[in-house]
């Protein structure tokens, strides 16, 4: 009998977020199609660039923090999407060698560049993936358990994928439901699109209409309720701009629609 194929089916006649963000962040993941799609997408709303490289920045800032100064060494980084520069482990092990980073996504494309990409900078540290969906969080849980110490501190990440969600109470159940399973000093990390932006509600939209997974820009206010019950880290729920920007960086710190916050479990 021959053996069963069991590597990832990769679709390159669907356009797919993951792969349409690593376009527009410069990066060389992506098919023709994601090309095409991506294009269409900065027709419509031309600052999707700019959102897609301050959410990278946005992440190393975050990520450092919660290294570097709140003294996390385990991460859980949910829809990590595919793999570019400065990714979670790179920042984090560069800070503290010995740091954990699990990663969640469950497009094939971005587990078969994972198993590529994804691996550790440092001997002390552990680097690794998960096959989920995060509509499933009590699976993302259970499986997290066999890497990280669910006793001590982690940082939980949704960065940029809530959108897909399929309504806001499904958004706050998922964020919640992996929360609650994290100890006190755990810190949630999120960033997602808002709808202050015709021009970006428009082009999530139009991706809807292609066949890829829909994505839903929220009001501000809805993305703020999931950090409901946690303490906000300075300056807030704000832009990914505004959220400690150095004058250093010569960054962009004007507002974009797309918000954020850090915040740490009580």
């Amino acid at each position: 009998m021959p053996e069963e194929d069991n590597s990832p089916v990769i679709r390159t006649d669907i356009p797919h977020s993951a792969r349409i963000w690593n376009y527009w962040m410069g990066g060389k993941d992506y098919y023709e199609i994601d090309r095409i799609a991506g294009d269409a997408g900065i027709e419509v709303d031309p600052e999707i660039t700019t959102m897609a490289t301050q959410s990278r920045q946005f992440l190393i800032r975050a990520v450092r923090y919660l290294t570097d100064t709140a003294g996390l060494r385990q991460f859980l980084d949910i829809g990590t999407g595919l793999p570019t520069m400065q990714n979670t482990h790179e920042v984090a092990q560069a800070i503290a060698p010995e740091s954990k980073v699990v990663y969640v996504d469950n497009d094939p494309m971005v587990l078969v560049q994972s198993r590529a990409l994804l691996t550790n900078t440092t001997r002390e540290g552990v680097t690794t993936y998960m096959d989920a969906d995060y509509n499933d969080p009590d699976g993302i849980v259970a499986d997290a358990q066999n890497v990280l110490n669910f006793d001590k501190p982690i940082g939980v990440m949704f960065m940029g994928v809530l959108g897909h969600a399929a309504s806001a109470a499904d958004m706050s159940h998922i964020v919640r439901t992996v929360v609650a399973a994290v100890p006190s000093g755990s810190y949630l990390v999120a960033w997602d699109g808002t709808d202050d932006s015709a021009d970006y509600v428009k082009l999530c939209e139009n991706y809807s209409g292609t066949g890829g997974a829909p994505y839903l820009p929220r009001p501000k206010e809805q993305i703020r309720e999931i950090f409901d019950g946690l303490e906000l880290v300075e300056p807030g729920f704000v832009s990914i701009t505004q959220w400690r920007t150095e004058p250093a960086e010569n960054a962009l710190t004007r507002p974009i629609s797309a918000y954020c916050a850090v915040a740490r479990k009580p």
